[in-house]
């Protein structure tokens, strides 16, 4: 009577060791199982988002290969080329950051939530470039410069996302001496909101320059709409 006793408990603690093994693996495990995985292309990768990818460097100037779909060797090191030239991590990986830069929607922003969050970073991306462009400007400069990047959008000329136009090779100043990536100040925030809510002081301006500093002659050329502090904003 007592082995069988014996027996038993030690099956029933055989049982609630395994039980308490599988719980805590699921508990370690679920959360990784749960997480959104991040959307990323990489060597080797093949489809239509890759294609999305090649024909943005290409027609920024960053790759000169085929629209094959396929994310080869060309494809890689044009990335690279892109990531080293916008401040992003250079690995080769079109990650959310890169494709958020190159203006590529992921899936994730199909969603309502992912939409807002989409916004966010409109916003936040916004305001770091009026910072890193026009801190000390006049307010309603800030607005305007904004707006420049938001005309820009809508005009075929130019990329159609607030991440295309700011990273767009060569468009700001800020983004080549990395003032983008400066302490943001809260009228920089206040000023990409405005701009967003539609409020546009440019007067419809797609170029703006700071005559004092502008190096390009070509600029002078742009039909000038209004001055407002040290920028001139033209069509």
């Amino acid at each position: 009577m007592t082995k069988k006793i014996l027996k038993f408990r030690k099956a029933i603690i055989l049982v609630l060791v395994i039980l308490v093994t599988y719980i805590g693996n699921s508990i370690f495990i679920a959360p990784y199982n749960n997480a959104v995985q991040a959307i990323a292309y990489y060597y080797g990768s093949k489809g239509n988002a890759v294609g999305s990818i090649q024909k943005k460097l290409k027609s920024w100037g960053y790759y000169n290969g085929s629209i094959d779909n396929v994310y080869g060797y060309q494809t890689f090191t044009a990335v690279k080329y892109f990531q080293s030239k916008n401040g992003l991590k250079v690995d080769g990986v079109a990650g959310d950051a890169t494709l958020k830069a190159l203006g590529i929607n992921t899936a994730s922003n199909n969603s309502s939530s992912s939409q807002s969050s989409g916004n966010s970073q409109d916003e936040l991306l916004l305001a770091r470039l009026i910072n890193g462009e026009a801190r000390g400007e006049p307010y309603e400069g800030q607005v305007a410069v904004g707006s420049v990047v938001l005309n820009r959008t809508r005009d075929p000329r130019f990329p159609s996302s607030i991440a295309g136009v700011v990273y767009q090779p060569g468009a700001f100043t800020a983004i080549v001496d990395g003032q983008i990536h400066a302490n943001l100040e809260q009228n920089s925030i206040n000023a990409a909101r405005d701009a967003l809510n539609g409020w546009d002081p440019s007067g419809g301006a797609v170029y703006y320059f700071n005559p004092a500093t502008a190096t390009s002659n070509w600029i002078w050329s742009r039909p000038l709409i209004k001055v407002i502090g040290k920028h001139r904003f033209c069509r």
